[in-house]
Parts: structure tokens; sequence; C-alpha cells
């Protein structure tokens, strides 16, 4: 596809900026986030990255940039559904707050990306879709019981929809990345195997992008452990993880 149109949410920073960067030299990017002083930076620095100030939890927000962006730069040939949110969590100050605002973000804003973008790739029988989720929706994981369950339903969720648009030509892809070095991740307070930049992370998603793989998740080993993990039963998975995590 010659200079396809991308649209990239969360492209502020992190794996969205990165991700923009990596694809502006090869096609027309759309990069969307909330920040506007980030996107001003990011389009005085890439003259072909075009930026649209937007607020994934507005819906009105949402529609003008996406409409704002297809005027511009023609119908979206690839939208890229990265924006989220990560605050850990525990039990002991349990405030649904935080649990409602993970839900909103990281699972609705991509619903509301997808009612907005899905009906022109569907009659146009074309297009490609990539959906961010984490190695963290796998299973449970210690001070992640309001990210984890967005990004599981974000799994449950391509999977579903990928069985609707196969059949017709629209390509789904579903990215579990494990630690990632951005601004959400640097709240952790504990050491993450595996850690990778977001440019590193963005190298192995546009690879990803290129196959016919479903599931794009990296960095393989640590994937790989994650994946054995949820093969466990039940007691032992929350024996074993307790004990890795110093829970016990």
């Amino acid at each position: 596809m010659a200079n396809p149109h991308i649209l990239i949410t969360g492209a502020s920073s992190g794996i969205g900026e990165a991700l923009a960067k990596l694809f502006a030299t090869e096609a027309n990017v759309s990069a969307l986030a909330r920040r506007k002083d980030r996107l001003s930076a990011l389009a005085q620095a890439y003259p072909h990255i075009t930026c649209y100030p937007a607020d994934v939890t507005n819906l009105d927000s949402l529609k003008q940039a996406v409409e704002q962006a297809i005027a511009t730069s023609g119908p979206i040939d690839i939208l890229i559904l990265n924006a989220g949110i990560y605050q850990p969590v525990s039990a002991d100050k349990f405030d649904a707050a935080i649990y409602r605002q993970h839900m909103e973000v990281n699972y609705m804003w991509v619903v509301n990306m997808l009612e907005l973008v899905l009906p022109d790739m569907i009659a146009a029988k074309k297009g490609h879709i990539v959906i961010m989720a984490s190695v963290a929706g796998y299973r449970g994981l210690p001070r992640s019981a309001a990210y984890g369950p967005t990004k599981s339903a974000l799994q449950n969720l391509a999977e579903s929809l990928y069985f609707d648009l196969n059949k017709i030509g629209v390509k789904m892809q579903l990215v579990n990345p494990g630690f990632v070095e951005t601004e959400a991740t640097s709240v952790n307070d504990f050491t993450m195997p595996g850690l990778i930049s977001p440019e590193q992370a963005a190298r192995d998603i546009k690879q990803g992008m290129r196959s016919g793989r479903f599931e794009i998740a990296f960095p393989r080993g640590f994937v790989w452990y994650m994946k054995t993990l949820r093969l466990l039963p039940i007691s032992l998975y929350l024996s074993l993880v307790a004990r890795l995590t110093n829970q016990k």
C-alpha cells in the first residue's frame, strides 16, 4: 500500500509517539492525543505527521478528530488503538472511581473509536485495526486489579471481532507488550523483567503488523514466561506468583 493513512491514538508519548515517528517517512500519519503541547512538538519535528488534540473519553471530541483526519488525509487504512492509563492499586485502598476510569479510558474509548471507523472499513471490505492490550491481561497480577481487567477485555474484544472482520478482508491484530519504559510504567517501584524502550516496542509492532499473525507479543522471553504461567492450575498459579512477588 502506497502512502497509507495511519491513525494512531495516544500518540503524544510512549509507544504511540514512537510508532508515529517510525511510520512518518512512509505513511500519512494522523496522531491523536489529549496533550496539545506534546502534539505540537511532535508536529514541528515531523512535518509529515498531522496532529489532532482529542480527549478519548469524550465521544464528540473523538468524532471531530476522526472527521478532520479523514478530510485531510483520506480514509483511514490502518487504525492503531494505543491510548491508555495505568495506576497500581491495592485492596486496602479500594476506590471504585479508579477502576471506572481505567475501564472508560482503556476499554470504552476503543469501542467508541471502532464505532467511528469500522463502518467505513466494513463497507470498503478492507482496512487494518491494531488493538494495544498487554500481557497483564493474561491473568490476575498483584497491584493490577484496575488495569489488568481492561486488557483482558481488549483481548477478548479483538478475538471476538476477528471472526466477523477476517472474512470480509479487514485485518485485526492484537498487541500484548511486556514492560515498556514509558510514563505509565515509571510509577512501578519494582524491577520490571524484560524492560524495553518504546522505540524497540514500536519496531516489534511494525514488524508484526507486516505479518499474518493475530497476536504481536514481546519481548519473546518474557511473553513465553507469562504464557507458561497462564497454563498453570489456578491454585499453583496464585501460590507461585504470590511467592515470586513477595505477596506472602
